[in-house]
């Protein structure tokens, strides 16, 4: 696990219109934030180079200004919005903890404050691509290309294009794959909802398993994440036996270390050669 420096602005007083309520957005209150945002200030800290760092007096400009350019009815939103423009506009930071507390919030009782703190990051995937079906090569850097065009998304690289034969089913066309590595602030899920969408805009239909297919996008690793669900298992749970994933991912990430079976990429892919 990675490990962070810390940088904390605590009880920002802001004067803003969220709320339930219609007198809430119409009249605003006052709403207390805190930031704790996670980096690396080493380079900052050994130069003095402000540059090197993050800029707290800038950030805090930025939260005063976007909590009341915007409303919003809940404060779980506004803080679910305001992480994540921080994430995608502040250099250096890799992850936010946002605090919003409501000391008027209309409960009718004695209380000093509600609030409302979310944890959130930028997460590391690994995406294999693969396409035996018309023009190969076209489908996956377009994959590649809406990947790396999604606001909350950014391809870092990807492998170059490996010609293998098909798998499972054997009587079809040889398959086009590859590996990119994608920083994405989507969650596990919400990434499966984009990269489905990203195949049916390529026209991929799921008819036949391991049949031919326009465009086959898979979540091979997220971050060490190990995640076992009906409709998504994080690890890709076939991933260590087949060649044809390992080798573009060791293209990219040779010294990943698949977080159940604790080898490298280089290792499954030995064993897989073996």
């Amino acid at each position: 696990m990675k490990i962070y420096d810390i940088i904390k602005i605590k009880d920002l007083e802001i004067f803003a219109n969220h709320g339930v309520f219609p007198e809430e957005t119409r009249l605003g209150q006052k709403f207390l934030v805190s930031i704790t945002m996670y980096t690396d200030t080493r380079k900052a800290g050994m130069t003095d180079d402000l540059t090197a760092s993050i800029h707290y007096g800038e950030v805090s400009r930025f939260v005063d200004s976007y909590l009341k350019e915007h409303t919003f009815l809940l404060i779980e939103r506004a803080a679910e919005a305001l992480a994540r423009e921080l994430l995608l506009g502040t250099p250096h930071l890799e992850k936010v903890c946002v605090e919003i507390k409501k000391p008027w919030a209309p409960v009718g009782l004695p209380m000093d404050t509600v609030s409302v703190e979310i944890e959130r990051a930028w997460h590391t995937a690994y995406i294999a691509l693969g396409s035996n079906i018309g023009d190969k090569e076209r489908y996956l850097k377009e994959a590649v290309r809406a990947l790396n065009d999604c606001r909350d998304s950014e391809v870092v690289r990807c492998s170059k294009f490996y010609v293998t034969p098909p798998y499972g089913m054997v009587e079809q066309d040889d398959f086009l794959n590859g590996c990119l590595e994608l920083k994405t602030l989507l969650s596990p899920e919400e990434l499966l909802e984009s990269i489905h969408e990203i195949e049916k805009n390529a026209g991929r239909e799921r008819v036949i398993h391991w049949g031919p297919r326009t465009l086959d996008l898979d979540i091979l690793l997220y971050d060490d994440l190990v995640l076992e669900r009906e409709e998504l298992c994080i690890p890709h749970v076939e991933m260590h036996k087949r060649k044809f994933v390992l080798e573009p991912l060791h293209e990219i990430a040779p010294y990943k270390r698949h977080p159940v079976y604790g080898k490298t990429v280089r290792e499954m892919l030995e064993d897989c050669n073996a």
